[in-house]
């Protein structure tokens, strides 16, 4: 079991917990270990209950409890507690905008057990007059169980990736003589997906031989070999695509491969994942795909969380980690103040992280750690600290954290006014959403892009799987007003560096080349734009 899952069980038992109205201190003990679990670098699966009760903040009981769930998958206690509750009220848990005390209300007062149910009673307006709720509350909840239902059979990229190459493995192992491709959206490494596409040189799957077992829908299409590499072009390209290359192209059936396609109407390679608009075929036309942004570009990494706020790893483990990657630099991002429930940082804190990383740098140099900061951007658009605070950073990333709520001119003016702030120096997450689980704001995105281009402000591409904010869709857009985009990965841990392929793969799709890419650029030239900024 993975520390991801291991902290998943704690908070399922503490939301069962409060949900049946249970001991609060041991509630929130649970709750705070859950949080602890998913960020630790150490897999507890490898660890005794000894060992697991010698880590910080990890007492006995729930150390007997990380043993049960590595031992058995579950723990008593909480096989219990699903006995006592309908499996509807526990999928109503995982409703955005509510949780177990609401939920709670809505069983025991309104005999509510599932989230069908409670979509049915937000229509018939009975959630109103119940305490705690009102118009604006159900009108909240029914959105989001409406979005959820919209996306179900949905994956991210990076949650189906792995299942989905055990599956090709499993295909070619068993038929080592035939041919098998990913195709469509997920050879596309699109953002999510909802069906796992295969082109396959066999007419029949033997399901005597190979059993597939997937939450997500698979579909294996049968192509005559010597068609293979055209059927692949063909399946892997989206609609824009293949109508902007047919309308300049020809496409030469029966080739040997799709390098063969491309060079035979005299058009350099493009790998799938830009094979989304039909601007692709002009970039390629102009020999630009050499400039396409790649992982090696990239130089170093901004957008880092450490244990100075609710990142898993401290300043000088990140560091080490993205220098023995042969990268030049990071840049420390940790949350501001206002930012409580992830440990944000009070103006003493920064001031003692400032000389610990001044005291690293004397190390780690000629790698260089820069200072800076994951700032609020307030409800009014106001950074988080004073001046003398914000001017002792290197750089600061704005981003919106809470207040998602609001139209599309109160949420624009409020980037519009962090943007216009002259500590900003880089927008994060631009619309805050999280890919199948939120809706971004809604915002005057070219208003945003613009201002950016205005005040010298750099936009984030946060590679995070959840969020791949800002949209690949925008990014031309950005380069034609010179706005750079940064491929921050928003690590929390060392494993989250990783990310950043994510990121490389959205920018591609957006036709990002390396000139316009931030963070591709040598250590002096970072250096050197930030003192420009400062001043």
């Amino acid at each position: 079991m993975t520390n991801s899952e291991i902290a998943d069980n704690l908070k399922l038992t503490a939301n069962l917990l409060e949900l049946l109205d249970d001991n609060p201190f041991k509630i929130k003990s649970l709750l705070s270990a859950s949080f602890k679990v998913d960020k630790m670098e150490v897999d507890l699966h490898t660890l005794g209950q000894q060992e697991i009760e010698k880590l910080e903040s990890i007492g006995k009981s729930t150390a007997a409890k990380i043993n049960e769930l590595n031992q058995t998958g579950t723990t008593t206690e909480l096989q219990q507690l699903l006995q006592r509750v309908p499996k509807g009220v526990i999928q109503m848990m995982f409703i955005k905008g509510i949780g177990p005390k609401k939920v709670a209300m809505l069983w025991k007062n309104l005999d509510v057990e599932s989230p069908g149910e409670l979509l049915y009673a937000c229509n018939e307006n009975r959630l109103v007059e119940l305490k705690g709720f009102g118009e604006k509350t159900q009108a909240a909840i029914k959105k989001s169980i409406e979005y959820s239902q919209s996306n179900e059979g949905k994956f991210l990229y990076a949650e189906i990736e792995e299942e989905a190459k055990n599956i090709l493995a499993q295909l070619q192992n068993n038929y080592p003589e035939e041919q098998f491709s990913f195709t469509g959206a997920f050879r596309r490494k699109c953002e999510t997906i909802e069906e796992l596409e295969i082109l396959s040189t066999i007419a029949g799957i033997e399901q005597s031989t190979l059993v597939i077992n997937t939450p997500i829908a698979l579909k294996i299409t049968f192509v005559e070999s010597q068609k293979f590499a055209t059927e692949l072009f063909k399946t892997t390209a989206t609609t824009n695509f293949l109508d902007a290359f047919n309308a300049k192209y020809t496409l030469h059936e029966n080739t040997i491969s799709e390098e063969e396609i491309f060079t035979k109407v005299g058009l350099p390679y493009l790998i799938p994942s830009v094979r989304e608009s039909g601007n692709a075929i002009d970039f390629a036309a102009q020999n630009k795909t050499k400039d396409l942004i790649q992982l090696v570009d990239i130089t170093g990494i901004f957008h880092v969380h450490t244990k100075y706020s609710d990142g898993a790893s401290t300043i000088k483990d990140m560091a080490a980690a993205v220098k023995a990657k042969g990268m030049q630099y990071i840049g420390i991002t940790d949350h501001s103040r206002s930012a409580f429930y992830a440990n944000g940082l009070t103006a003493e804190r920064v001031l003692q992280q400032h000389q610990e990383i001044d005291e690293l740098n004397k190390t780690f140099a000629p790698f260089k750690i820069f200072k800076g900061i994951e700032s609020d951007i307030l409800y009014d658009g106001n950074l988080d600290y004073e001046e003398d605070i914000l001017k002792q950073f290197d750089f600061v990333i704005a981003s919106v954290h809470s207040v998602l709520k609001m139209d599309v001119e109160k949420a624009t003016n409020r980037l519009l006014k962090a943007i216009e702030n002259p500590y900003t120096t880089m927008l994060g997450h631009m619309t805050g959403r999280l890919l199948l689980s939120r809706e971004g704001y809604p915002l005057h995105t070219q208003k945003i892009i613009d201002a950016c281009a205005a005040n010298k402000v750099i936009i984030e591409l946060n590679a995070n799987p959840y969020r791949l904010d800002i949209d690949w869709r925008l990014i031309s857009h950005c380069m034609k007003k010179g706005v750079s985009i940064s491929i921050n990965p928003d690590a929390h841990s060392i494993l989250g560096i990783d990310d950043l392929q994510y990121g490389i793969y959205v920018a591609q799709k957006g036709l990002l080349n390396k000139e316009m890419c931030f963070n591709a650029k040598c250590l002096t030239d970072i250096e050197s734009y930030f003192e420009i900024k400062k001043k």
